[in-house]
């Protein structure tokens, strides 16, 4: 804001120095800021100029959207780890890349697809029929109604990893990450419309597949 503001004051061409002076103070500011009051950018910019934590505050915000992101596409917990791992790795070299036109949430999302789907195209992962943490939390439900509760789960799981990647892409950063289709058709590197599409062809292939199980 104090930029625009002695740019819209100045506004003529002596006053770049101003103008400057603004830059530099706003960037003396972020160097000076607590890291957890940093917006993107700046916790970005306090990346690229190697201050301690920096990168740490990023994978502790994000880190457990990511995991979950890569459990729900490979399955198991170890893969899911090791993934999740390897996209924060792999945004930690890329992050002179990173310019802002997206969160960092949706340009990790990105990392984290692609990164799923390579492991996926490459790897026969096992998958864990039941997931122990559906159990966390469960309340009042007696034991058999857990039971079938995870089991439902790791159908409608098993279900998804038969899902075209991309469509299976679209339905997990939809359902479970509750992204808007702009969002993952920034993250699939498509158009809105085609991130609609494989969402709704995910949703009616999931539908016939459980059918299938029960008929």
């Amino acid at each position: 804001m104090g930029v625009a503001l002695a740019w819209t004051v100045c506004g003529m061409p002596d006053s770049v120095p101003l103008l400057q002076t603004a830059v530099d103070r706003t960037e003396t500011m972020n160097a000076d800021a607590p890291l957890a009051h940093l917006d993107e950018r700046g916790l970005v910019e306090a990346c690229l100029a190697n201050r301690p934590g920096a990168f740490d505050l990023i994978v502790e915000r994000h880190r457990r959207p990511v995991y979950q992101l890569c459990y729900r596409f490979v399955g198991n917990h170890e893969d899911a780890s090791d993934l999740s791992q390897d996209v924060f790795l792999r945004a930690y070299r890329g992050l002179k890349n990173f310019r802002g036109q997206s969160t960092i949430a949706t340009w990790l999302y990105r990392i984290g697809v692609n990164v799923c789907l390579n492991r996926l195209s490459g790897k026969t992962l096992a998958v864990e029929a039941i997931d122990a943490r559906e159990f966390v939390d469960a309340g009042a439900e007696s034991p058999s109604d857990r039971l079938l509760r995870a089991e439902r789960g790791a159908r409608v799981r098993a279900a998804i990893r038969q899902l075209p990647p991309k469509q299976r892409a679209a339905l997990v950063l939809r359902t479970y990450h509750e992204l808007s289709h702009q969002e993952i058709a920034d993250v699939l590197g498509s158009s809105v419309g085609a991130a609609k599409a494989n969402f709704f062809h995910a949703l009616g292939s999931l539908k016939r597949l459980l059918e299938s199980e029960d008929a």
